[in-house]
């Protein structure tokens, strides 16, 4: 009797290798989850004990080389997949958007906003609201004053960091960030007032501060947005009274995001709805000007760098549009329309290789599965992390021809970009945007403000290389991946 209770554990053991054995042999065909370097329960992935987060990308670069284009880490418990073909990516957020249109748990705690909502009625709500509201091309064309103010208020800051008889550079990226700030808190706001004078210095805080700041950069948030939603809640009390005339001093348009808030109602329980909290128009005010102030101005940097590094495509872009204005025929040579912009091939396709080359973000915000999902060969398991890398994609060799060198070219016909669709529902051949349903409800405006901006600044200077100060394209992830040495430039008036 002894000698069989001290084999009972031993028979045990051998009946559950063989049941793994039998297991194995049965599923062998199945998909498995995408691979990775060794984890263990509790710890996860052993690499990154070896590796810091920081430069996660970096990681991820090595392992897509070893493991194949997908590959999956373990960050304790968390099972986190990254995506960086292309063909899986549209099979995982077009194909099969719906039970991949979630977000991780981390995500959707962070506050109520359009990116980071869950997948739901909710969502459908904001969603749709901020598109049809603010940023629809019939609304949009709404804030075309607010484009020429914030115009006016870029050149004016270039204008002021005109360098000196010694033709040093000029830094642009915070003239850059301030102008875009500029016309986001008009459009967020519809007021210019000095309440955003804390910028730049409490914006940076505000949209990268860190964990240990995170509740007073919320008061500071409170601070800020609360007497401006406060304004327009007053505003629109008298105007149910009678029309008020706007002033130069107050307001300054007369539609904004924060008007079209006042008038959300949530659904509810029991089929009941409500209205916003002023907590959550404070996080949507937020999310409406971090989305677009640090990811536009970034985009706008790393373009201008490369038309400065690249004097060819620059002089291909100001002839296109001088000629636009010569075609116009009224004699006004100094001032891009919009309209112009429209008309612009060339420019556009100087825009979609700066968003190829340099996406803001090398990573959207992370969706999770809803369900077991067999893509590609591989098991994507229910309440897994799925990521895509953007920047990977956007310069993959198989795909582009020479894709670390910026040739706009490529967009137009002939080229290996010709009729290539940023929104990605026929493939995905870049997505500094994201795609499917969580695609970033800003892509319309950000690419008619990029346009424009960029159209304005080709015409007023020439930019030119700083002798000694050359154009360094290093890369440096922080909010966004910015440069790692900021732009500085020589910007030559343009004789008229």
């Amino acid at each position: 009797m002894e000698v069989a209770w001290f084999l009972l554990p031993l028979l045990a053991l051998f009946i559950a290798l063989l049941v793994r054995l039998v297991a194995v042999h049965h599923g062998a065909s199945k998909p498995k989850i995408p691979p990775g370097p060794i984890a263990v329960p509790l710890l996860g992935s052993l690499l990154l004990l070896r590796n810091s987060l920081v430069d996660a990308e970096h990681l991820l670069r090595r392992l897509v080389a070893r493991h194949g284009p997908v590959v999956s880490l373990r960050v304790g418990s968390r099972l986190s997949i990254f995506v960086a073909d292309r063909r899986v990516a549209h099979a995982l957020l077009v194909e099969r958007g719906a039970a991949l249109a979630d977000r991780p748990y981390l995500v959707i705690n962070s506050g109520c906003t359009v990116s980071g909502a869950s997948y739901g009625p909710a969502w459908r709500l904001l969603r749709r609201h901020l598109v049809s509201e603010t940023l629809h091309p019939s609304r949009a064309r709404l804030f075309a004053p607010a484009r020429a103010w914030a115009r006016r208020v870029l050149l004016d800051k270039l204008r002021e960091r005109e360098p000196g008889p010694d033709g040093g550079g000029v830094l642009v990226m915070d003239a850059f960030r301030h102008a875009m700030f500029f016309l986001l808190a008009l459009m967020f706001a519809a007021r210019k007032t000095s309440v955003f004078a804390f910028f730049p210095a409490i914006t940076k805080r505000l949209f990268r501060g860190r964990l240990k700041t995170a509740l007073a950069l919320r008061r500071r948030q409170k601070e800020i947005f609360l007497p401006l939603i406060d304004a327009r809640r007053e505003r629109k009390k008298q105007q149910m009274q009678i029309k008020p005339v706007p002033t130069e001093e107050d307001t300054t348009l007369e539609h904004s995001y924060v008007d079209t808030l006042l008038d959300i109602k949530l659904p509810g329980e029991a089929e009941s709805s409500r209205a916003l909290t002023d907590d959550e128009m404070v996080s949507l005010c937020s999310e409406f000007l971090n989305a677009g102030t640090d990811t536009t101005s970034t985009a706008l940097e790393w373009i201008m760098a490369e038309l400065t590094k690249n004097p060819r495509v620059q002089e291909k872009l100001y002839h296109e549009i001088t000629k636009a204005q010569q075609q116009r025929g009224d004699g006004d040579d100094e001032e891009v329309s919009e309209e112009e912009t429209h008309g612009m091939p060339y420019l556009k396709a100087v825009v979609l290789e700066g968003l190829r080359k340099h996406p803001p973000g090398h990573f959207v915000l992370p969706h999770r599965a809803a369900e077991d999902m067999e893509v590609g060969g591989y098991l994507i398991p229910k309440g897994a992390s799925v990521n895509f890398m953007v920047a990977e994609m956007g310069r993959d060799e198989r795909e582009w021809e020479r894709p670390m060198e910026f040739v706009p070219e490529r967009f137009l016909p002939g080229g290996d970009g010709e009729g290539v669709d940023v929104t990605g529902s026929r493939e995905i051949r870049m997505m500094p945007f994201g795609v499917g349903r969580r695609i970033c409800a800003g892509l319309g405006v950000a690419m008619l403000h990029l346009e424009y901006l960029v159209a304005k600044l080709v015409k007023e200077f020439e930019w030119q290389e700083v002798a000694g100060d050359e154009v360094d394209l290093t890369e440096k992830p922080e909010f966004t991946v910015v440069m790692a040495k900021p732009l500085r430039a020589r910007l030559l008036p343009r004789t008229r």
